[in-house]
């Protein structure tokens, strides 16, 4: 007897080739027969007009902390992800000491945009090594779930205070390999970094991985190459550019370890100097082709959605004249930005800026929400209306609803890569030019500020169905078997028989990202932005619903995925 039958759907494989008609039989988690099966079955699905494809792999998540009080890492799984990869940017929650736990939570709170209330209500850390960790993850997650080992985990871990402010020493860098060397034996998938100027921590330093020399980022790449089934996973810069340094540790980093290194993110628009950026840094895959590594870009697969907000002050911390007041204590922060002074000198320092950064043109923000009801009347509404409304300055009109709101206002501004071209060159470059690979939804990170983590329903309904840029097909491969094969996950990413059946089944004609609004439903009452998507019927980890019908089961058969054991090398 089958343990699941799913009857009646049309098989959309992962591999590319054209959808077909037939019916899945899973047992023991895998797929034993596809076909016409007359086989009983203790559970059948009818998938009667419905597609079947293999579950999501989303390679650039930050689920590490929620999955110890979510397993089923919502709503990733809502939208068909089956599999995650954690520990990305150089930040894990493992391997970690007591003292360095002080620094690391609050640091990835702040870095990350998670409320630090809900990371120290929801982790015990009754765990130090990676094992240790991982151990604690098995049997209790509903998705299957592989993490990185984080630079700033493994500096501060051995570094102390030191990390921060300081380069290591041989000895140092010495004991971070070995340290390294250990995690990735009891399961890591690799070696995460960043260098990007825009990962700051709580206190407004550098984070740790920012004070790494050349030669300590060439150690730590080194030795995953010691290893099967590993990969890199890298930040070198916030900037529309790669500086010819930034593309050439790059490069040696995959040389060092003999291993593809993928960086985030592209983000896709038309703007002549964004594609010129584009290009620019599509140029490190060549720069490390012709060393004789592999560097590819994780192309996110819709435009950049975002909120923003001065309570967190992420992101905006990389606007000149903002950097100055963000990292204030809150009180501090809001007094500053009341002052006309600090509002002059923001905006002296926005205005130097080249008019397409959308960041900067504060005039074009949307206000998304607000705390308070009384400036209830502003939510929906751009900047520059409200400004002309009240007679003042654009920065005047948005900071006199922060300040009035305690920070907590929800900004959004201008959506980039929306129009036409932009939608053509994004599904041209995910299509048809391998340094590019889809990825970059961030899920589980930034939860007041990111709507990324519905990027594979949003592409299927935008791209797909909507605009008819590319195949079912071909999208489907794009986010199961393309990505499985880049980590090289083994047995995941297709519809085959023999293979672990993650699997979804959706509905094409109105599959697609649903309604993002807050939630408040993180420990010590946190919240997030969440949707739940529609035309979702079920997602299926290892031969088990873990959603159905837009509901999670509470089931928990995911796995860890650990390198060498679910991984595979994969050569450059």
């Amino acid at each position: 007897m089958l343990d699941l039958l799913i009857k009646g759907g049309t098989v959309i494989d992962g591999t590319g080739r054209d959808r077909f008609r037939a019916d899945v039989g899973v047992r023991d988690g895998r797929i034993v027969a596809i076909g016409d099966i007359t086989e009983s079955a203790a559970k059948t699905i009818d998938a009667e007009g419905r597609v079947v494809t293999p579950g999501f792999v989303d390679l650039h998540t930050h689920y590490d902390p929620q999955v110890m009080w979510d397993p089923a890492a919502t709503p990733s799984s809502l939208h068909g992800v089956t599999s995650v990869f954690g520990g990305n940017c150089g930040f894990s929650i493992a391997p970690v000491t007591p003292e360095a736990a002080e620094y690391l939570i609050p640091m990835l709170a702040r870095v990350e945009g998670m409320p630090v209330e809900s990371l120290e209500a929801g982790l015990d850390l009754m765990w130090d090594g990676f094992g240790s960790w991982l151990d604690r993850l098995e049997g209790n997650l509903a998705v299957n779930a592989g993490f990185m080992v984080g630079h700033s985990a493994l500096r501060r871990v051995v570094m102390g205070e030191d990390a921060v402010g300081h380069e290591a020493t041989p000895a140092q860098i010495a004991a971070m390999v070995a340290l390294l060397h250990r995690s990735i034996e009891e399961g890591g998938m690799g070696f995460s970094s960043t260098a990007s100027n825009s990962h700051s921590d709580h206190q407004g330093n550098p984070v740790p991985s920012r004070w790494a020399t050349r030669d300590e980022f060439i150690a730590l790449s080194a030795a995953i190459g010691q290893h099967a089934g590993t990969s890199l996973e890298f930040i070198a810069s916030a900037s529309g550019t790669f500086t010819e340094d930034e593309m050439n540790l790059m490069a040696d980093m995959s040389v060092a370890a003999q291993r593809s290194l993928n960086w985030n993110v592209m983000v896709v628009s038309s703007d002549p100097t964004a594609a010129a950026g584009r290009e620019n840094k599509l140029s490190a895959s060549d720069v490390a082709s012709a060393k004789g590594g592999r560097v590819v870009g994780l192309c996110l697969p819709e435009p950049m959605r975002m909120r923003l907000c001065f309570a967190s002050g992420f992101v905006l911390d990389i606007l000149p004249g903002v950097s100055d007041v963000i990292h204030l204590p809150l009180p501090e922060r809001k007094a500053a930005l009341a002052d006309p002074a600090v509002r002059a000198s923001i905006a002296a320092a926005l205005a130097q800026l080249p008019p397409q950064h959308s960041l900067a043109a504060i005039a074009d923000y949307r206000i998304i929400d607000v705390s308070k009801d009384e400036l209830q009347q502003y939510v929906g509404r751009v900047v520059a209306d409200i400004a002309l409304e009240k007679g003042v300055a654009p920065i005047d009109a948005l900071l006199d609803i922060v300040v009035a709101d305690d920070l907590k206002t929800g900004l959004e501004p201008r959506f980039i890569g929306t129009d036409d071209e932009s939608w053509e060159e994004r599904v041209r470059l995910l299509e048809s030019d391998p340094r590019v690979i889809a990825g970059g939804s961030d899920a589980g990170a930034h939860l007041d500020m990111m709507k990324t983590f519905a990027c594979h329903t949003g592409f299927f309904a935008e791209a797909v169905r909507n605009r008819q840029l590319m195949s079912l097909e071909r999208a489907v491969q794009l986010f199961t078997d393309a990505p499985a094969r880049f980590y090289g996950v083994r047995d995941r990413g297709q519809v085959a028989e023999g293979w672990f059946a993650d699997l979804v089944i959706l509905d094409p004609d109105t599959v697609g990202p649903g309604v993002v609004a807050p939630r408040q439903d993180l420990p010590a009452n946190g919240w997030r932005l969440y949707s739940e998507a529609t035309g979702i019927d079920a997602t299926i980890v290892n031969g088990v619903a873990i959603v159905r019908d837009g509901k999670v089961t509470g089931d928990t058969p995911g796995t860890t995925l650990r390198s060498g054991r679910d991984t595979n090398t994969v050569a450059i």
